[in-house]
């Protein structure tokens, strides 16, 4: 019994063709995904950012409030 016989399936040697690189189409729309998604996480780091500001100015806000309520009564 020979090495033919033994396996049922025949293994292939060639390497498979592929292109070398993927379609310019698939390749214009994965670039496009990026730049969306880079703009929504910007987008985002600016409203984390904005909202954090705000929050300060707000304390801040009352906290001035408070003196000059302090301030004028006491």
């Amino acid at each position: 019994m020979n090495s033919v016989q033994r396996y049922a399936v025949h293994m292939h040697t060639q390497i498979e063709h592929r292109p070398a690189r993927p379609p310019i189409v698939r390749r214009a729309f994965a670039g496009l995904v990026l730049i969306v998604a880079a703009a929504l996480a910007f987008k985002l780091a600016i409203g984390f950012v904005m909202a954090i500001f705000w929050t300060v100015v707000a304390v801040a806000v009352v906290v001035a409030v408070l003196w000059a309520i302090k301030t004028l009564i006491w």
